[in-house]
Formats: structure tokens, sequence, C-alpha cells
């Protein structure tokens, strides 16, 4: 007969219920072997432990939480596609589950967020895209929560498990190749809302400028609402449509570089031989936008299963010294840029 309790899996195994129950939540002082054995069997017979009977044993429920805004039309961009995807997948690995906590527009995240961690249901969070001033990652703090986030705030004293790319290298590398290539004009299309990612990138562009210490270089910077499609189209035009156009504009991720290949592409200029762009991110557009976007791989989806790895271990040794990872995102060179125009050099 097929096993449908823990007690007739038990039985089938000729165990105790006590150590079977033990061996599916992974106890060490269970052998390897009877934690094996007990595996093979659960999977052979479809066996799946209940969620409280997992917490009852482990005193964890086996999953873990992240909330996820709904800022625009889509309920999620391909930067969080990405993430999501990779966060699961890492969970995965690991034995342990996902829940979503969706935040409707005008609702506030951290009331979703206090919620989501009070009621107990996650044995812990990922929160991601920090703000400058973050008062997400002060609340878990606070309370004690075991947390990773993607992402740092600017300034901070306090101690928290963190992953991030290093956003600011990247716009610098960004600026001396293109100054390699005769651009002394740049443009920035960047946005509004004060987030950490936004103030570290625009500091390494800032930086490279001015190390490079030539009075010919001009940049024009153009700020737009992130997640207001008709103000990034026209944040964009405006660029283009300067009395002096910038020779190469960098997108603070993708989707603006994007932007400003489309609008560049409908007023009629070339990419690269009248205008270069950069992005960010590498989500997947960038490989089909023609003539396609060289951008900088931010590993997304590498860093979502870093932050399930950390998170995880966070939960099963509770006590440990906060963990911190910076990913060096890697040049991608794709077609949309190339040597400035001649009659700028």
């Amino acid at each position: 007969m097929r096993p449908k309790t823990l007690k007739e899996l038990a039985s089938h195994l000729d165990l105790s219920i006590a150590t079977v129950s033990r061996a599916l939540a992974g106890h060490e002082r269970i052998a390897q072997a009877t934690r094996d054995r007990v595996a093979k069997a659960a999977r052979e017979f479809g066996y799946v432990p209940s969620m409280a009977g997992r917490m009852l044993v482990s005193g964890r429920s086996g999953f873990v939480g992240m909330t996820l805004a709904v800022r625009g039309p889509k309920l999620v961009d391909s930067f969080l596609g990405e993430f999501v995807t990779g966060l699961g997948e890492g969970l995965t690995e690991r034995g342990n589950d996902l829940i979503l906590a969706t935040v409707a527009q005008g609702q506030s995240e951290l009331d979703v967020l206090r919620h989501l961690v009070d009621s107990g249901r996650a044995d812990g969070v990922v929160i991601t895209r920090i703000a400058e001033v973050d008062q997400r990652v002060d609340y878990l703090i606070d309370r004690g929560a075991r947390f990773v986030a993607h992402g740092r705030l600017l300034e901070s004293e306090r101690a928290y498990n963190w992953v991030d790319t290093d956003g600011a290298r990247a716009f610098a590398e960004a600026f001396d190749m293109l100054y390699q290539l005769g651009h002394r004009h740049f443009g920035l299309l960047t946005i509004s809302e004060p987030m950490t990612f936004r103030h570290l990138r625009q500091d390494g562009l800032a930086g490279a400028i001015s190390r490079c210490g030539d009075p010919s270089l001009k940049l024009d910077v153009m700020t737009t609402p992130r997640f207001d499609r008709g103000a990034c189209i026209q944040a964009a035009h405006r660029l283009l449509n300067a009395p002096e156009r910038p020779t190469a504009i960098i997108g603070l991720f993708d989707e603006l570089a994007l932007t400003v290949m489309e609008e560049a592409s409908r007023i009629g200029l070339s990419i690269p031989r009248d205008l270069s762009v950069i992005g960010f991110d590498n989500i997947a557009a960038a490989a089909y936008a023609p003539p396609g976007l060289t951008t900088f791989d931010a590993s997304i989806r590498e860093c979502a299963r870093e932050a399930a790895a950390m998170l995880v271990d966070v939960i099963e040794n509770p006590g440990q010294p906060p963990r911190t990872k910076l990913v060096q995102p890697m040049l991608t060179a794709r077609a949309s840029h190339g040597p400035a125009p001649r009659k700028h050099r």
C-alpha cells in the first residue's frame, strides 16, 4: 500500500515516527545513510510532510518570503523576473520554498513586510531595491529577523547580510572605454527615486570623469521617474534633441538605455555611427534590440541564488556574523558603442 501519512511511511521503513520526521527535517543527529534512505522512500511514494509537522519538528516552516511591489503595468519587470527565478532555484536546492507577498499600489511595503515576518509564515526574508535610507532594513534589524538584502544602504553603522553588484566600478569602466574611443560629450539617463544603486553608479561615473582631468569633458544628466514610461521617453527625447547632443549616452539600467536606442532610431540617428549607448544589467532584450546593446552583466540570477544560499545559512546557523558579497559585473560588448563621430573628435 502507498504510504500517505508519516506513520505509514515510518511503518514501511520499520523506523520510529520521530526518526523519520527528523530525517526528513535534515537533523544532523540522524545518520546520513538513514536520512538518504528516508528521503528516497518519500520520493518514491510521493510523500510530502505537512507544514505543521515540519514546524513541530524543526521549528521552521521551510518558506522564505519576499515582497513584490506593483509599481507599473507589469507585476514583474525584466530585472525582477530574473531575480525571482534565481531566488526560487537557490532556495529549492536547499529544500526551501518561496512565498511572494504582493504589495498593491498605494499599499505600504513596510506594512506587508511586517505582516509577513510577524505571521511566522517565513523563516527569513529577502528584500530588493534598497533605498539610500530604507526603513525595511532598520525594521528587520530591530526585529531580529533573518534576512538578506540585495543591495546596500548608502551609509549605515549597522551590520546586516547583503549581496550587491559593483555598479560604481562598471560605470567608471564604461566611461574609460568611451573616452578612449574619442567621446568627450556624455549623457546620463537616470531615475529620480533615491535608490542606492543610482547613487553608486552615478558616483562611479563622476569619479572617473574627475580622475580624467580633461577640461573639454561635458556631462548632461537627465532624470525621470522610474516607472513612468511616458516620462522616460520624454527624458530620452530631450537628451537626443538638445542643441548639442551627447555622442555617448549611458542608461542607469538597460531599460533606459533601450529607450534611448528606440528614440534615436525614431529620429533617424544611426547607432553607433552617430551615437554610442551603454546600459547595465544585461536583461534578455539587450541582446535582441538592434544593433545589440552593449551593457554590463549584473549576474542577476546568480546574485539571487547567492542571496538564497546566504539566507538559508543564516536560518540554519543563527548567531553567525553578518556576511556581505560584492559581485563584479562583466562588460558584454555588442554593437551599440563605437568611436565618437568625426566632427566631435
